[in-house]
């Protein structure tokens, strides 16, 4: 570790604290089960989190970690939150990264999201175990402003965003409303996706994104 390290972990129990005796019951919160960074703006504490049947000291950790191109010293995260964050085990939300939640956000076991990320979850967002996301990337389930066609009928709804097992999603990648991804799958970076993918082992790519290998695995 560190003395940047040791420093931060220092600066960082206050909003630790005030994190968890916000959210948990006491005997829950005492075990400090989600680490936050003194860089992480809380700018709206509300909502709920939920976490696993088994809970372990720092098994979320919410604005850490080191991406080399990032000044993490002067990055900031911010944690807006309304609705609803599920963790179903241990979880990093890297440096840098803003989660804006008024609707259901679900993470998997093993999630990783390195740094300088962002999710806009107005409905439902979901990644399913094992999943990477490198930096730069935004996951949105909603236009933010509603269109209306001259009947006054809204066309533009929020549609949920499914992200399954052991997936890889590629730096400065776009997920918006209506994006299914399966499972062991890697977005390549730069591609913008907003439709549903279905098989498995491949890597989906481009604009607009295609299916560009087939048959792969990736590791950590």
């Amino acid at each position: 570790m560190t003395a940047f390290d040791f420093f931060n972990i220092l600066c960082s129990i206050p909003k630790t604290l005030r994190f968890n005796l916000h959210y948990f019951p006491l005997k829950t919160a005492l075990k400090l089960p989600v680490v936050v960074s003194h860089r992480t703006y809380l700018r709206e504490l509300h909502g709920k989190v939920e976490l696993p049947e088994k809970v372990e000291r720092a098994m979320i950790k919410i604005g850490f970690g080191d991406v080399g191109h990032y000044d993490r010293k002067r990055s900031r995260g911010i944690w807006q939150v309304s609705g609803t964050v599920s963790f179903g085990g241990k979880a990093s939300i890297g440096h840098g990264s803003k989660l804006s939640v008024r609707g259901n956000l679900c993470f998997g076991d093993g999630f990783n999201m390195t740094a300088e990320s962002t999710i806009v979850c107005a409905k439902e967002i979901r990644f399913g175990r094992d999943c990477l996301l490198s930096w730069d990337i935004l996951v949105m389930d909603t236009d933010e402003h509603p269109l209306y066609n001259m009947e006054n009928e809204r066309i533009n709804p929020d549609k949920a965003i499914q992200v399954g097992d052991h997936v890889w999603i590629g730096c400065k990648c776009v997920l918006l409303k209506g994006a299914v991804v399966p499972d062991n799958t890697v977005v390549a970076a730069g591609t913008l996706l907003t439709s549903s993918f279905s098989g498995e082992h491949q890597v989906i790519g481009g604009n607009p994104p295609t299916i560009l290998k087939h048959d792969i695995r990736w590791e950590h």
